[in-house]
């Protein structure tokens, strides 16, 4: 793999629609002679020194490393059985990066698709309400990316 082969990113997480929109990002790099790149972002606390818990006591909170590691068994394990389904699906599998980063998931999304062919991320159908209230991750890389944007609806039940 060279820094000259295209990249399709897929932002990842445990979920359904995560799984459809990574399946579509092989696909997708397989037709573009493209490798993917799944991204996994997390949120991290917002104070590393402790967890209150009842009066008077303090939990010490894990280092930012244990969090990163967490996140990073959390991305294999969600594209590991996907590219071993793709397997006899795809004559080509394209190369897979998985990887890990603390912060916003649009942001990052978007800062990680400066240069790729394409951003897949899945769609969760929390309605118009949760998604005004809670922000979200497809429109904010629809409105920002600098490149197309796939959005994979969840499939629907045979």
């Amino acid at each position: 793999m060279t820094d000259s082969t295209p990249v399709v990113v897929c932002g990842i997480d445990d979920s359904q629609g995560s799984r459809a929109a990574l399946e579509e990002a092989f696909r997708l790099a397989a037709r573009r002679g493209a490798r993917v790149r799944a991204l996994l972002v997390y949120e991290q606390p917002e104070a590393w020194s402790a967890w209150s818990y009842g009066p008077g006591a303090a939990v010490p909170m894990p280092e930012p490393e244990v969090f990163g590691e967490s996140a990073m068994k959390a991305a294999h394990a969600v594209v590991d059985p996907v590219v071993e389904r793709l397997r006899t699906e795809l004559p080509a599998m394209p190369e897979v990066e998985v990887d890990a980063q603390p912060g916003h998931p649009a942001e990052v999304l978007v800062k990680e698709a400066e240069d790729a062919e394409a951003l897949v991320v899945g769609h969760r159908g929390r309605g118009a309400v949760a998604s005004a209230f809670m922000g979200s991750t497809s429109l904010g890389c629809v409105l920002h990316a600098p490149c197309p944007v796939t959005i994979v609806p969840l499939p629907v039940p045979a």
